[in-house]
């Protein structure tokens, strides 16, 4: 495998306490709570990087002893920007609860619809509120104009775009989900609802003005590639595998598909796992500086196993796109890693539009489906004790596993959040950024704020991500009205390669 290992490099330093502290506390334009830590010695050099997310949710606890019809929706509070990507991989899981190896063609065609609408509306939200200020104004820009407020003054028709997309994916999970945020739309083997026609027709009415704000989408983050190009095929830039979900034939699917893994040469590692299978592909270490876990490929260890998923991984992890504007877009992105996989985090923003162009073209197809308002909505068949669903959310690959005992409640649950397959690659990316950036220099805000441009690259969703499970590195502390220590209880450390399969 030709994947580059640094080792790790500034994860650890050697003689912590005799260096300078500086953090980022919180990380901004990201969904959830995080922050960086640099430790600089005496010369202004970085010693040390560390991504923490320090908030923990436990909704791998708390959805034990629940009866299982409850969790689809229940799951989808670990967050309010990509709830449908959680209520739908719930689901999955539990069809095969029910008895369901395959849904009706209706419920199957109204779930791709809902999902669908959630990858344009969330790539929309992140790429036009959270990262465009830092593309369009630079890096180290006023940090006063660095939000939608500043696009809208300045570039008002990208702004008026950019709400105008996420409004429109935001209509289709209010018709297929009942809510634009938490609905209850999808049901263990099945649906509960379908589109009329006349709900078909008024999203019909606006599609193609989606698909042609979707290509000029591309067209701007491609001009952004042209006008900087060192910058932006350098920038955070490290090697890696690559995992998705890959569909028939090697299509990019977000809604189904088998789990592919590729070197950081574009070598094929692993190929056609069924989703049941992923936890011996996947194992996942505990470190204890940070409450999100570290996911790697078991067969190749924690040096050399971990990966990136979400938007860069997939379009060159597929063979195809099935809609022809974006497998265009596509060949084009592709050639411009002139035969080698593209690896720069900023590139993340391109192959994010290319996938809200594929979105958008994929619902247009759906919306002239009959199925959409057919009635033959739910199917079972004999129970079973387990099930495992799988999805391609907005910012990558999305594993929930659940066990339900004869009671009917929810006995085991894990979940691997696509943040968390990003958690290494979050981390070899800001420390490379540290380095070519912040080494001996005194630091600013906008220096800083490099930092958190390669964060955002990912698209993390810190509050999705915080569910290690096992032993946890938690320290509590009683203090009395005074807030003097009376006691502190400090668990034990954690294991380091936890396989929580």
């Amino acid at each position: 495998m030709a994947m580059e290992n640094t080792g790790f490099a500034l994860e650890t330093a050697a003689n912590p306490g005799t260096l300078r502290r500086v953090a980022i506390d919180p990380v901004s334009r990201v969904e959830g709570h995080g922050k960086v830590t640099l430790l600089l010695d005496d010369n202004d050099q970085v010693q040390q990087v560390r991504l923490h997310i320090v908030e923990f949710r436990g909704f791998e606890k708390f959805i034990q002893g629940r009866p299982y019809w409850e969790v689809p929706v229940m799951v989808q509070r670990l967050c309010g920007i990509c709830p449908v990507s959680h209520h739908l991989a719930a689901a999955k899981a539990l069809d095969r609860v029910v008895g369901v190896d395959r849904l009706t063609p209706s419920a199957e065609k109204l779930r791709r619809l809902m999902h669908y609408g959630q990858i344009l509306q969330s790539h929309a939200l992140h790429f036009f509120h959270l990262s465009a200020p830092d593309l369009l104004f630079g890096f180290e820009s006023d940090a006063g104009k660095r939000n939608i407020v500043g696009i809208a003054a300045a570039y008002p028709e990208v702004a008026r775009q950019g709400v105008l997309l996420r409004k429109f994916g935001q209509e289709i999970i209010r018709l297929t989900a009942g809510k634009r945020v938490h609905g209850t739309g999808a049901i263990p083997g099945g649906v509960n609802r379908a589109l009329t026609r006349a709900e078909r027709d008024e999203l019909l009415a606006e599609i193609y003005t989606i698909i042609a704000w979707s290509r000029q989408a591309v067209q701007l983050v491609k001009r952004l590639h042209e006008s900087e190009s060192e910058l932006y095929d350098e920038f955070g830039s490290f090697r890696s595998n690559l995992l998705s979900l890959v569909g028939a034939r090697g299509t990019l699917d977000f809604y189904d598909g088998r789990l592919r893994a590729r070197d950081a040469d574009g070598k094929l590692l692993v190929d056609g796992v069924p989703v049941n299978n992923y936890a011996e592909l996947i194992h996942e270490e505990v470190k204890p500086w940070s409450y999100m876990k570290f996911p790697f490929l078991a067969a190749f260890g924690t040096e050399d196993g971990w990966y990136k998923v979400g938007p860069l991984a997939r379009v060159q992890n597929c063979d195809t796109m099935a809609t022809p504007l974006a497998e265009a877009e596509r060949r084009e992105f592709i050639d411009h890693g002139n035969g080698k996989l593209i690896h720069a985090p900023l590139a993340y923003h391109w192959a994010r539009m290319l996938e809200m162009l594929h979105a958008a073209e994929t619902i247009k197809d759906l919306l002239h489906d009959d199925d959409l308002s057919g009635s033959d909505l739910v199917t079972s068949g004999p129970r079973r004790r387990e099930g495992v669903g799988v999805i391609e959310a907005p910012r990558g690959t999305l594993i929930h596993h659940y066990r339900v005992g004869d009671d009917d409640l929810v006995s085991t649950c894990n979940l691997i959040v696509s943040t968390t397959h990003n958690n290494q690659p979050m981390n070899e990316a800001i420390r490379r950024v540290a380095q070519r950036y912040l080494n001996g220099r005194q630091l600013s805000e906008g220096l800083l704020n490099r930092i958190e441009v390669a964060i955002r690259c990912f698209d993390p969703c810190l509050s999705c991500a915080t569910h290690a499970l096992g032993k946890m590195p938690l320290q509590l502390e009683l203090l009395d009205a005074d807030g003097t220590l009376l006691d502190r209880l400090q668990s034990p450390s954690p294991e380091l390669s936890a396989n929580v399969g």
